[in-house]
């Protein structure tokens, strides 16, 4: 079992910068990949970033390619997802998830957070 707690959302104007985080807890946090989703309203949702469990191995949309950075420091068992140049379209519920394998289908994910909710204003 992991527990996962997302933190770090806000409002913050077009092209600024936000780091969210996502506390785990519950196993060893060097035995699982873990990984960033969003939804905005009335939409799917959306990958955004993956991180191997090791932190070796990262994956990103193309969305969010060369704006956002994934990370993870297992010794404070803590995802970080560091956002920059943030766009309207940005703006979503961000979930993290954790699971065997850092893959970019949410049904590979055996454990997710509640949600932080960040806001991009034009």
């Amino acid at each position: 079992q992991v527990h996962l707690v997302e933190s770090g959302g806000g409002l913050v104007q077009a092209g600024g910068s936000l780091r969210l985080s996502c506390a785990a807890s519950g196993r060893p946090s060097g035995t699982y990949a873990m990984a960033w989703f969003r939804q905005a309203p009335v939409k799917e949702r959306e990958f955004v970033a993956s991180i191997s469990s090791s932190g070796v191995s990262t994956y990103y949309a193309d969305s969010v390619k060369g704006r956002f950075t994934i990370s993870r420091d297992n010794a404070k068992n803590t995802m970080y997802l560091q956002m920059i140049s943030l766009k309207p379209e940005d703006t979503a519920v961000y979930y993290c998830a954790a699971g065997p394998r850092g893959l970019r289908y949410a049904g590979e994910y055996n454990y997710w957070g509640q949600g932080t909710q960040v806001t991009v204003s034009s």
